[in-house]
């Protein structure tokens, strides 16, 4: 038989974000409860172990507990180990490795079906980020094992033939550092150039090892075959066949819409599918359903980051204790 549990706010997604709507209910006598259908702070795990933030680590703060880094930015193992101890902190009420299904309107009442049981909720904030859905490229062979969206650790791509598509912060790491363990790297950049938004201190290192012919890079072009053993790139002198044994195709990464769909969130017709909320109090065309953090900005997904999108834990659960008669 299913548990079936009661609060005032579910949380979906347990992310930095999710973790202090977490913390701001739990300080404003609110009872609550943070789903995940993966790990904590899960985007951030699956982060490149040598990962360095854009921000200070004074910027990643939340619930008003020091993040202490001896670096000028902090790397991934230091953010994993800081929103641990956040979470511990505050004892924060957070389920694990539980997806959740559906969200139904029920009376006053939201109905949370996750995998595990079913969740009854006044209010509903959903934080799920972006970082689970990789932006396909829909060519031949995206599917064949030696090809990920995900880029992890350098090592396992020593000696090996690389193809990183991508110019953004992402592929530019992975071309550098796989680089670096002896792998034979090709960029393949649908622009013109390496992205305006790469870490300006990891910019000119791309550039010149792209000049210097360490990094071999075909701008304004695509991919548009992979076969076991070789890639087809469309480049502006024509076609061109690769030798390769991995591709990493580092091109983005999008919210879970077909979710927010099934919650009943109004989409912009454009490409960019902004997800329809209240700017001052986050909540969406559904009465008492709110978004937070990154998936706000739809495929926009430079738009918010965990420094600028802080506040929307507090705006929500002013909006909320300010319905407190409806609670």
């Amino acid at each position: 038989m299913r548990n079936t549990s009661e609060y005032d706010i579910v949380v979906i997604g347990a992310g930095p974000i999710g973790l202090s709507c977490g913390i701001e209910a739990q300080k404003a006598g609110l009872s609550y409860v943070i789903l995940d259908k993966g790990a904590l702070v899960n985007s951030l795990y699956n982060y490149p172990v040598t990962m360095t933030f854009f921000s200070t680590s004074e910027r990643l703060e939340i619930g008003g507990v020091p993040f202490i880094s001896d670096n000028p930015k902090p790397r991934r193992n230091e953010a994993l180990e800081y929103y641990r101890r956040v979470t511990g902190k505050f004892t924060l009420n957070v389920r694990l490795f539980e997806e959740v299904m559906s969200v139904q309107q029920e009376a006053d009442r939201f109905l949370v079906e996750t995998a595990k049981g079913t969740y009854r909720a006044r209010k509903v904030i959903v934080s799920t980020g972006f970082y689970d859905l990789p932006a396909l490229m829909n060519i031949p062979g995206e599917d064949l094992p030696h090809v990920t969206h995900y880029y992890k650790d350098p090592h396992y791509y020593a000696l090996q033939k690389v193809v990183v598509v991508g110019a953004s912060n992402s592929s530019v790491d992975a071309a550098l550092e796989t680089y670096r363990k002896g792998a034979d790297v090709t960029m393949v950049v649908r622009g013109p150039q390496i992205g305006r938004r790469v870490k300006y201190w990891v910019k000119p290192d791309i550039e010149n090892r792209i000049q210097e012919g360490s990094i071999k890079a075909y701008f304004n072009s695509t991919l548009t075959a992979i076969r076991p053993g070789e890639v087809e790139i469309n480049t502006p002198d024509g076609p061109v066949t690769l030798a390769n044994d991995f591709v990493m195709a580092l091109t983005g990464y999008k919210p879970n819409f077909d979710l927010l769909r099934r919650f009943g969130v109004e989409l912009s017709p454009d490409d960019k599918l902004y997800p329809q909320h209240n700017p001052e109090t986050m909540e969406t065309n559904q009465p008492g359903l709110y978004l937070a953090g990154v998936v706000c900005g739809g495929m926009d997904t430079h738009l918010w980051f965990i420094e600028n999108s802080r506040d929307h834990a507090a705006k929500i659960i002013s909006h909320i204790l300010a319905q407190r008669p409806a609670l």
